[in-house]
């Protein structure tokens, strides 16, 4: 039971959630009549103390950071600033399979859908992306282009929506998931009438939406339209109303 708490200085961005503390194990034990007495000590992994459910995310995203990238024999708890982006991938990838609890991990082409996202990129190739770095700022810090939220929280979120809700979709792949707006009208625009496909939302967190193939009958000609439901939205409580 943590009674009270001490808070260091922060500087510049840094958030209650980027503070890293740790838990002291102490033990004591002796070897035949008392003749050798051992004192062991131990430091924990680090530990974000939050006071609300709302920096969850942020403090997870703390203890994923150091957890993935910390070096042998650091200063508790220094971490690198930026890593590569194939670190990245293998750590984020490792979390979504242990969180969702799936054999179905991140592919090739999610993770290219997600440097697209995290670094503001049209590429479509992997391999533009196998040198490139990416910094804690970038991680969880700054907004992504045009949104009120990070690639991290963006990211959290696409796992709480699996993990409660889609969990036996994800696994039987019947959700795309990580597909943006102009390549889901490319992947449908030459299927029938009635074909959809499930991806996750750009805009909302924790949100998916349908695209669709509907006829179109102001349009000669093979007559079709493409059309986006606006993003569903997890409920975080039975009470509250669907979005």
């Amino acid at each position: 039971s943590l009674k009270r708490i001490k808070r260091s200085d922060r500087r510049g961005a840094e958030s209650v959630t980027e503070e890293k503390f740790t838990i002291l194990f102490e033990s004591q034990f002796s070897v035949g009549s008392n003749e050798l007495v051992f004192q062991v000590k131990t430091l924990s992994l680090p530990v974000v103390v939050i006071v609300h459910g709302s920096q969850d995310n942020n403090a997870t995203a703390t203890v994923l950071w150091d957890n993935a990238f910390a070096e042998a024999g650091r200063v508790p708890f220094l971490v690198p600033d930026k890593v590569l982006w194939p670190q990245l991938c293998e750590a984020i990838n490792m979390k979504y399979k242990a969180e969702v609890q799936s054999n179905r991990g991140l592919s090739e082409e999610n993770l290219v859908f997600l440097a697209q996202k995290a670094f503001s990129s049209s590429s479509n190739n992997p391999d533009d992306y196998r040198s490139m770095t990416m910094t804690w700022s970038q991680f969880n810090r700054e907004s992504l282009p045009g949104r009120n939220f990070t690639f991290w929280q963006w990211f959290d979120g696409v796992m709480e929506l699996t993990k409660k809700h889609l969990k036996p979709h994800w696994n039987d792949g019947a959700i795309l998931g990580f597909v943006n707006k102009q390549q889901a009208q490319d992947m449908l625009m030459s299927k029938p009438n009635g074909t959809f496909l499930l991806r996750f939302s750009d805009s909302e967190i924790g949100g998916i939406t349908i695209a669709w193939v509907a006829e179109n009958p102001n349009k000669a000609g093979r007559m079709c339209r493409m059309s986006h439901l606006r993003p569903f939205l997890a409920l975080r409580d039975p009470s509250e109303s669907p979005q």
